[in-house]
């Protein structure tokens, strides 16, 4: 197995197009798992952990451009503030040691419908950045994925970052597993308010082929709260049990060992009331 250990984006992506076989690898929580398994075995690694491009966050344009390699550990700590829904999910992966080598882009690149960082990047309709000798392209995070750990990546295209909006108001996520943290998700949700637009956004983790929204949910929710902004009164209890509803309908399950499909349509109606609970809360109390 061949090692290339590029030093700039530059040469990343040179030897990405030269060896469209290898396999990227950064933090490595994904990728030694498999290679410890002896579940993948690629004709090379492209070690990115060298190429400082990737490991630097900038505001662009009412958004953070995150690069690929920027821990989940750095978005707790430098981007809690202004992008809380991804700092959420980030602090329920893994252990602090996990934390500090796991990354977004790994996250993107593996494309696992259970991901954590994928609902509150469909959430906030996130772009992804993606980079090749051919150029730079970017697409919504909800198009990245289609199907179980693939994406729309070609063979010599890296994931250089992800555009993330900043919050306008609460955001939150929430996710169901043995434990809270070091396990994958038997399901997981975030909900995104955005007082400006009046609009509401959703993500779906581990509950289908690949990170999914809930649309009719996103408009139902939209509608109720459109005269309910300035109000700041607490939502009733037949608004939050339809967008309930709404979310786990628009799950696309399967029964496998860490849960069965109706399982996990009744545990994402009780995540979605809660998060939406929890965000309106959050408005209500001026948090936005």
């Amino acid at each position: 197995m061949d090692f290339l250990t590029p030093s700039t984006l530059d040469e990343a992506l040179a030897a990405k197009a030269e060896h469209p076989d290898s396999v990227p690898i950064a933090g490595g929580t994904d990728v030694m798992v498999e290679l410890n398994f002896d579940l993948r075995r690629p004709a090379a690694l492209l070690d990115l952990t060298r190429v400082a491009e990737l490991a630097e966050w900038e505001n662009v344009n009412g958004a953070v451009r995150v690069g690929a390699g920027v821990p989940y550990a750095r978005i707790i700590t430098e981007l809690g503030a202004v992008l809380p829904g991804l700092a959420m999910a980030s602090r329920t992966v893994g252990s602090p040691q996990i934390r500090n080598r796991g990354t977004v882009g790994g996250n993107l690149g593996s494309a696992s419908p259970a991901g954590d960082a994928h609902p509150p990047l469909l959430a906030v309709r996130a772009m992804v950045e993606i980079g090749s000798v051919r150029g730079t392209r970017t697409l919504p995070a909800e198009e990245f994925f289609v199907g179980p750990k693939r994406s729309v990546l070609q063979p010599d295209e890296l994931v250089t970052a992800v555009l993330v909006p900043r919050a306008t108001g609460p955001q939150q996520f929430a996710k169901v597993g043995t434990r809270n943290a070091m396990v994958i998700a038997v399901c997981s949700f975030a909900v995104s308010l955005d007082p400006g637009t009046r609009t509401v956004g959703t993500g779906i983790g581990s509950a289908g082929p690949t990170p999914l929204r809930a649309p009719a949910a996103e408009a139902f929710a939209a509608a109720e709260l459109h005269d309910r902004w300035d109000g700041r009164k607490p939502l009733p209890d037949n608004v939050l049990a339809r967008f309930g509803k709404l979310v786990g309908q628009a799950a696309r399950p399967i029964d496998d060992v860490r849960g069965t499909a109706a399982y996990r349509r009744h545990a994402l109606s009780v995540l979605a009331r809660r998060t939406l609970t929890w965000a309106w809360r959050e408005h209500c109390e001026g948090g936005a």
